[in-house]
């Protein structure tokens, strides 16, 4: 009996003939696979046309960026530029006959720093002041001439000239130090103290000489010249001589110069 069903078996197997098993993807699976793979074709598409569009506004070369150029020399920017940073840089300068502008919504500020990072001078352009913070401050011409100059001690003017073109003048809180104080031509030149008192110190003597007009002093209760160890000397042209004797008259007691009274003779009394 088994070799009977052995024997059947046997037979039922040749005459189906051998199985073949299918390897795949397949139905709704293949069908996700390729839309996946087509989602990735067209976001590839896209990158590479967004990389490029990128590439031509930035108009990237091979020298550099945009406006940017890479150089020997260091980097090239032609046109405006914004900085959002800080910038490090050993030289700034623009191209040759072009200007250079510095534009701040605020202030622009320029450092000096030493190795150790510390501030030791500052140059702050606000929109309400410039101030330069240093031990001391310089103004030269090209040839290194001095024309100003100003630290914790003095504050020196190196020009020929210094002119002030306020219409209320210059007021010193303190002295003053000068070989010569005038005034433009056909200008006045007043000294006024206007609740203290006006002192003039030289040692070697004071003079004061209108060219071009009169000399006016003006007092409230006393006018006096004084010569300690000299004289005191009224000197006039002839032309002012001769009209002298219808003025009023002037002498002089104990090395001092007051007026006199009138007199219709040659001279008054003290």
């Amino acid at each position: 009996m088994p070799q009977e069903q052995y024997a059947h078996r046997s037979t039922m197997q040749t005459s189906e003939g051998p199985q073949v098993y299918k390897v795949g993807i397949y139905g709704w699976r293949k069908r996700c696979l390729y839309f996946f793979v087509l989602l990735l074709m067209i976001l590839i598409l896209v990158n590479l046309a967004m990389t490029i569009w990128i590439l031509k506004v930035m108009n990237f070369t091979i020298d550099g960026m945009g406006n940017l150029r890479i150089t020997d020399k260091g980097l090239k920017l032609e046109g405006d530029s914004e900085f959002l940073k800080p910038l490090y840089a050993k030289e700034i300068r623009s191209r040759p006959g072009n200007p250079l502008y510095f534009q701040s919504a605020r202030n622009v500020t320029v450092n000096i720093l030493n190795e150790k990072t510390k501030v030791l001078t500052r140059l702050v352009t606000g929109p309400q002041a410039v101030e330069a913070h240093s031990q001391k401050f310089e103004v030269k011409t090209l040839s290194g001439k001095l024309l100003f100059s100003a630290d914790d001690n003095e504050v020196v003017v190196g020009a020929e000239r210094l002119r002030v073109l306020g219409a209320e003048g210059t007021v010193f809180p303190k002295s003053i130090e000068t070989p010569n104080v005038r005034a433009d031509p056909f200008k006045e030149l007043r000294l006024e103290s206007p609740t203290r008192a006006l002192v003039m110190e030289a040692p070697k003597g004071i003079e004061i000489n209108a060219e071009a007009g009169s000399l006016k002093a003006t007092c409230r209760t006393e006018l006096r010249l004084e010569s300690k160890d000299g004289e005191s000397i009224q000197d006039a042209d002839e032309e002012s001589a001769r009209d002298c004797t219808k003025r009023p008259k002037i002498c002089a007691c104990q090395a001092s110069l007051m007026p006199a009274a009138e007199t219709d003779g040659e001279g008054g009394r003290c």
